[in-house]
Formats: structure tokens, C-alpha cells, sequence
């Protein structure tokens, strides 16, 4: 995979409670949901149920997740690809992901 990587912690300096903080809100939630298919994800998310809210918005919501260290962000020219940081969160919280899209599911149904 070719472009830059934006700022985001290393593996060891993610904290719990800026993950939970970042996770805290719908949108963000909405957008784990996305991540967690477990692909690279362009900048890109019309049809996801957030087609009501403004780019700026969607984009602050990203950089959140990104700082936090659950999504990384790689630029490649005029795009950007965000993917979930599954592996650094898995082992710095052992079924923490797994929680979240369990209740993501039950309230889905």
C-alpha cells in the first residue's frame, strides 16, 4: 500500500479510556460498525446512513477515531483510506471489539 500515514498513536500508547471517549457517540459507533467489516474503507461512506450529516462533521468524527487509535488513515493523493486498527486493539483489550459488535448486532435487531 502506497501514501502517507496521518498521526495516529502507537500500538502501546492507545488508552482505554480514549477509546471508550471516541466510541461514545452514535455517529462513531456507526462508523465502527463500518470498520468492522474489515476492510480499507475510502473517505467515501454515502449509503451508510450518513448521508445527512455535513463531510466536516463525518471527517471530524474520523480524525476522533483516528487520535483515539482505533482507525488508522492512509493518504494517497487526494483520497483517503481508513481502516480499523483491529490487531493493536485486540491485544491491548482482549474482546473489547468483540463486545462492541455484539451489542451493535443486538441493537441492530
Amino acid at each position: 500500500m502506497q501514501g502517507e500515514w496521518l498521526p495516529q498513536p502507537a500500538a502501546e500508547d492507545i488508552r482505554l479510556v480514549r477509546v471508550l471517549h471516541a466510541l461514545g457517540d452514535p455517529v462513531r459507533l456507526q462508523l465502527l460498525s463500518v470498520y468492522l467489516r474489515g476492510q480499507e474503507f475510502d473517505c467515501d461512506l454515502s449509503g451508510l446512513g450518513l448521508d445527512h450529516l455535513h463531510k466536516s462533521t463525518v471527517s471530524h468524527h474520523m480524525k476522533v477515531l483516528r487520535e483515539a487509535g482505533v482507525t488508522s488513515t492512509r493518504v494517497s493523493g487526494r483520497n483517503r483510506f481508513v481502516k480499523l486498527r483491529r490487531v493493536d486493539l485486540d491485544k491491548r483489550f482482549p474482546g473489547l471489539l468483540d463486545a462492541l459488535l455484539r451489542g451493535l448486532e443486538g441493537e441492530a435487531s
